[in-house]
């Protein structure tokens, strides 16, 4: 259905009214503030309640207010310029009111309730009846059109709606999987920042037990030299690996974070525009698209305990005291091979310390 626009002339005030209003809205809930309105640490406005139910979805674990557990705090992100707010252990009711806003609003209101003799509008025109306005919507075509072309035009055989009950059913549908997102990012985000976290406790248990590892090799002779290098290596690759698969999540998130960010900015976008057969006209590529966004599915993370190296750690006490007992075995005098330093002790003691030394199985 091709369709063009017809303007009328906007008055000054309708327009500063129209203009207002934009600045009034949540970012989360879309609509107009609701009392109390809070102000975050970057200067953004939101709604309390909205505030809340970001907060709450950015810490399941956080206790409400009410309950008789004090909590320590929380911390979610802006959802207009994601900047990070810490709060206190009174939650979202520990934020600033702000009073300016909350004062403006009901001016707003009081303004909004009298009557603009004078105020126009701008409709959308069809095209192929130049003086019929866009008015009904096409549920077979899933187009804007008008009554005309319902009646006697290309859609005569069609199912249609009214414009309004549609555009307020898709808006609400982008809202939710907006807010949806939001949560999700949130959510994402922490996730990040945790593996953020188990990359340092990795790197600092390995460094670690690099060091313990050292200490007690000093207490060796030089024939464990070679095998204090081998394990060494074998830690380094554990470290690596498990450095390589949680930075490749983290890679992984931050790539569905970027492309998530985005898709809101285009949604939000897309809700501030004012025309609602304009909006139409997009709108279901946006809720397919955060819709299929909402649903993807991301790759767990790392099982507890992943960061621990523990399993490196190597007992030498006893292989030191062993050391001390090096000597000469008796009889070994004109046989080649038994004119080397061996280990005081049976074959079986020599084969069970060589199984606590034979790499990262050995080692506890």
């Amino acid at each position: 259905m091709n369709f063009t626009v017809g303007f009328k002339p906007l008055l000054g005030d309708a327009h500063n009214m129209d203009n207002l209003e934009k600045q009034l809205i949540c970012p989360i809930c879309l609509e107009m503030f609701s009392k109390p309105v809070v102000i975050l640490p970057c200067q953004h406005n939101l709604c309390r309640k909205c505030a809340n139910d970001v907060f709450q979805a950015s810490n399941p674990l956080w206790q409400s207010r009410g309950s008789t557990t004090v909590s320590s705090g929380g911390r979610f992100r802006c959802p207009s310029c994601r900047h990070e707010v810490v709060l206190d252990r009174h939650g979202v009711y520990g934020l600033q009111r702000n009073l300016l806003v909350e004062n403006i609003i009901d001016i707003y209101k009081q303004e909004s309730s009298r009557p603009l003799h004078s105020k126009a509008e701008q409709h959308l025109m069809c095209e192929e009846h130049e003086d019929e306005k866009i008015n009904i919507y096409c549920l077979s075509c899933e187009v804007p059109t008008c009554s005309l072309c319902k009646v006697f035009g290309a859609h005569k055989d069609c199912e249609v709606a009214p414009l309004p009950t549609i555009y307020k059913r898709q808006k609400s549908e982008l809202s939710d999987g907006i807010a949806m997102l939001v949560a999700g990012n949130d959510r994402v985000q922490a996730v990040i920042t945790q593996m953020e976290e188990v990359c340092q406790t990795i790197e600092d248990n390995s460094r670690r037990q690099k060091q313990l590892l050292n200490q007690r090799f000093e207490t060796l002779c030089a024939v464990l030299e070679e095998r204090k290098g081998e394990l060494l290596q074998a830690l380094a690759r554990e470290q690596e690996e498990k450095l390589q698969r949680v930075r490749g999540l983290i890679r992984q998130y931050g790539d569905h974070l970027e492309v998530s960010s985005k898709l809101v900015e285009s949604a939000i976008q897309s809700m501030e525009e004012p025309q609602m057969a304009l909006y139409l006209q997009q709108a279901k590529e946006l809720i397919n698209k955060v819709g299929a966004m909402s649903k993807v599915e991301l790759a767990g993370r790392p099982e507890p305990g992943y960061e621990s190296m523990e399993q490196f750690s190597v007992s030498v006490e006893h292989v030191a005291e062993m050391l001390r007992t090096i000597d000469f075995q008796p009889g070994a005098a004109g046989d080649e091979e038994d004119d080397e330093v061996a280990l005081d002790g049976d074959e079986s003691n020599a084969g069970l310390e060589e199984e606590r030394l034979d790499g990262p199985e050995g080692l506890h």
